[in-house]
């Protein structure tokens, strides 16, 4: 059976704010430009303001992808987030109505960094399942709100942003199919991402808990290690399942935690730079939006030719990984500035584009 899914659109986000190492310091985070560039080899991130919302960029990048597409709804609507806007209800079925797509089945999922590739084996399986005939998927967070300003293991890391992909059915040899899947999780190792408070396990109550329960928290030396090797390990799963060696992948897109667990795992696999692809340098680790925020600034750029064969993975909290084999997308990227919540309940449409990316 030749079916699969296929991503026939990319959309992106970023929010208008760039945030240098620089100003980092001069908010008081102990830390250094020397010292970020050094350990993460990332220069800049970028934060949402005030008021603006992870659906907000959600429904910007959502745009794009439709626009990309040639689309004006999708069947199912899908948001990877460690970010939603409230606690309950879900995020996803405010999106979609916001994008004019009320009455759409919509739902969050959350598996923190590996939300891209979750969410997308997810919907790949509801297409070749004859559930639905097209699918949006968004990825989109907002980590300035949940990370410690002054944590400077986590603070330098993190930024906002958001990406979104069309998947429709189409045919192995097509441009952006998605060709096989590997997932996996270890709950043994909740313990190393989390945010402790907040949760049913410690609810909020009249008393808040400890600053440092209210944010996410991170064991940086532990999660190295463990992404590293479960990355290049489930990459490994998913070629072999693809009948794919090493050598005939042409780009590699990992999700872009910092920079030298990237080098780690293209180094263990034997992929040379020369067929690296990311944006972490600009835009930072932008959890779940990491993969397609860096394959919509790839492709817009380029680099990669449609059709090539291309290899995405990714590790979060959970633990989560999972990998995807898939032919490198010929959807031209649009990219859309962040959208203001509207007040009051509205037939939203799909407005002209504002910028490529």
């Amino acid at each position: 059976m030749n079916a699969v899914a296929v991503i026939t659109g990319l959309g992106a986000s970023l929010p208008p704010d760039r945030i240098g190492n620089d100003q980092l310091v001069r908010e008081g985070l102990d830390t250094s430009d020397a010292w970020i560039r050094t350990r993460t080899g990332i220069h800049s991130r970028h934060r949402v303001r005030p008021g603006t919302t992870t659906g907000d960029l959600a429904v910007a990048a959502a745009r794009g992808a439709l626009e990309s597409a040639g689309a004006h709804d999708a069947g199912l609507l899908i948001l990877a987030t460690t970010t939603p806007d409230r606690r309950c209800p879900a995020t996803a079925p405010e999106l979609a109505a916001r994008l004019g797509m009320t009455g759409t089945p919509a739902f969050d999922l959350a598996a923190v960094c590996s939300g891209f590739v979750y969410a997308a084996a997810v919907a790949s399986a509801m297409l070749m399942a004859g559930a639905y005939d097209s699918v949006l998927l968004v990825a989109a967070e907002t980590y300035s709100t949940i990370v410690d300003p002054r944590d400077r293991e986590t603070a330098v890391i993190f930024g906002d942003g958001a990406g979104a992909a069309y998947l429709t059915r189409g045919e192995r040899r097509d441009p952006g199919a998605l060709v096989h899947f590997d997932l996996g999780s270890d709950g043994t190792g909740s313990d190393l991402i989390m945010i402790p408070a907040g949760g049913s396990g410690s609810p909020y109550t009249d008393e808040l808990p400890p600053r440092r329960d209210r944010y996410f928290r991170m064991r940086g030396r532990e999660v190295y290690a463990r992404a590293v090797r479960q990355m290049a390990d489930s990459s490994r799963t998913v070629l072999s399942r693809a009948g794919w060696s090493v050598d005939s992948v042409e780009a590699f897109v990992a999700h872009q935690a910092n920079q030298r667990i990237l080098d780690s795992v293209a180094d263990k696999l034997g992929i040379p730079p020369e067929r690296c692809h990311g944006n972490l340098r600009e835009v930072g680790n932008t959890a779940a939006a990491s993969l397609p925020l860096a394959l919509a600034d790839t492709a817009a750029r380029g680099a990669v030719a449609p059709g090539a064969r291309a290899l995405l993975t990714a590790f979060g909290g959970g633990l989560t990984w999972g990998s995807i084999a898939m032919t490198w997308p010929e959807a031209k990227p649009v990219r859309h500035a962040p959208e203001s919540r509207p007040t009051h309940k509205e037939t939203a449409s799909c407005p002209p584009s504002t910028t490529t990316s």
